[in-house]
């Protein structure tokens, strides 16, 4: 194993140790810089600790590498990588707090995390748990939190300038994917923000400081265990009043208003389930435009592995708190826009994979109620999306929405209409190309259409 083991594009910072993969799995390998921490990590209890509390991923010791002296790790799959900025504002809100659960509980065991950043949190299974194990180092008394800084980059900014605007911006922290500057937090905070103590504790006079001190002087000096946990408590009460944005959006109430149309979404409801019960072997999927999740979520309840995305932040968070009250461990929910979804990012623009690298093939697809947004609201051929889709799922369910129908019409009333190629007889066609049509529905009381195909 250790003379293929080659560290991911992703993991090349720490000298502690790196993940590689070995086929299909992956691997940890902890360097000889690296043992001392994770020995304690160990033998203290806070592993235990943290995995029994599913803060913390766990792992297994596969063998030592004696050609370097650290040790092999294989720890649990993780179902899909995500990055923060696909993330609502309660599954943000939700990785900071545990990050600072996390700390505290380390400093019990004399360890303290020497991250904080949003990239080693994911969704294993159930909750927001962290996937780095070497994350951890061993606390000495008097010493700051060297990750201070971060946490207040890469989770506070983004969840105040949410939390103040009253505006889903996610999406910021693709401009800055390592945490936004202090001080550009600061600048673009309302002067209000200051007469809150705590964030003007860890957001304004931070800044200040920080254009004062540079990093040496800043980290030589001593805060006492007692003072650091009060700056935890802080961080904590500050996370957890924040509210998440739900300013109205075009689709936030969509299945309020579908579910007036006739028995529309109850027909397709069971038209889907009834095909995907006829399906063999279905164990991944993947929903374009998901919103609150009304066929994602049925299929989570079957053990299906599920990714629902949608482009609206307010349909996210509404099936993000779904999936937390009903403790649906099959979801994974992510605001993401199908026309300008994640880029490869990072050194060689390859640090942080895109979004459907990650993805990869599904085993099923849905696109529902979601073709006539691409095609006419975005200008997407029939042929653009079929390969996409087909690129992304070996099954496929998708709706039909044809010109007649009222949606259509809304989005052609202030345009002119240039899509003569828009019709079930194209589409059927063009789809051909990719896919095998094996079943056809007309939905009753409306022109629309669904479609099971199988990629050919």
């Amino acid at each position: 194993m250790n003379e293929n083991a080659q560290a991911l594009s992703s993991s090349y910072r720490d000298p502690a140790g790196f993940v590689f993969r070995k086929g299909n799995t992956l691997f940890r390998k902890v360097l000889p810089a690296g043992m001392a921490d994770y020995t304690l990590l160990m033998q203290s209890g806070l592993y235990q600790r943290l995995t029994e509390k599913k803060l913390l991923v766990t792992h297994t010791e596969t063998e030592e590498d004696h050609e370097t002296g650290g040790i092999i790790l294989q720890p649990a799959p993780i179902p899909f990588i995500s990055y923060p900025w696909e993330w609502s504002f309660p599954q943000l809100q939700e990785a900071a707090l545990n990050t600072l659960d996390i700390t505290r509980e380390a400093l019990k065991y004399g360890m303290i995390l020497k991250d904080a950043t949003p990239f080693n949190i994911q969704w294993p299974g159930g909750r927001m748990s962290l996937i780095d194990t070497l994350s951890f180092t061993t606390y000495r008394e008097g010493t700051p939190w060297i990750a201070y800084r971060q946490f207040c980059e890469s989770f506070l900014s983004p969840l105040l300038l949410m939390h103040y605007t009253g505006q889903p911006l996610s999406s910021l922290q693709l401009a800055w994917p390592e945490g936004i500057p202090l001080a550009i937090t600061r600048s673009l905070l309302p002067y209000r923000s200051r007469f809150s103590v705590l964030t003007y504790l860890h957001i304004h006079l931070h800044a200040r400081m920080s254009l004062r001190l540079n990093e040496k002087v800043e980290s030589a000096k001593s805060l006492p265990k007692q003072r650091l946990l009060r700056l935890l408590d802080s961080l904590q009460s500050l996370t957890a009043s924040l509210q998440a944005p739900l300013p109205k959006s075009t689709w936030g109430n969509y299945y309020a208003e579908a579910g007036q149309r006739d028995g529309y979404l109850e027909q397709k409801k069971q038209i889907i389930s009834d095909w995907i019960n006829e399906q063999n072997n279905i164990q991944t999927a993947v929903d374009f435009g998901a919103n609150e999740g009304a066929f994602s979520l049925p299929l989570a309840a079957k053990g299906i592995h599920t990714v629902a995305a949608d482009g609206d932040a307010v349909a996210v968070t509404k099936l993000y708190r779904r999936i937390r009250q009903t403790g649906q461990d099959h979801i994974i929910p992510l605001v993401l826009d199908f026309t300008w979804p994640s880029p490869g990012m990072g050194l060689e623009n390859a640090e942080r994979a895109s979004f459907f690298e990650r993805l990869g093939v599904r085993d099923l697809g849905l696109c529902l109620a979601l073709i006539h947004h691409l095609c006419i609201g975005k200008n997407i051929p029939f042929d653009r999306l079929a390969a996409i889709l087909a690129g992304s799922a070996k099954k496929l369910i998708i709706e039909f929405v044809p010109k007649e129908d009222e949606k259509v019409q809304l989005l052609l009333r202030n345009r002119e209409d240039i899509f003569p190629w828009y019709s079930r007889e194209k589409f059927e066609e063009v789809f051909g190309r990719f896919y095998r049509i094996e079943q056809i529905s007309e939905l009753t009381g409306s022109a629309r259409i669904l479609y099971l195909m199988q990629r050919k």
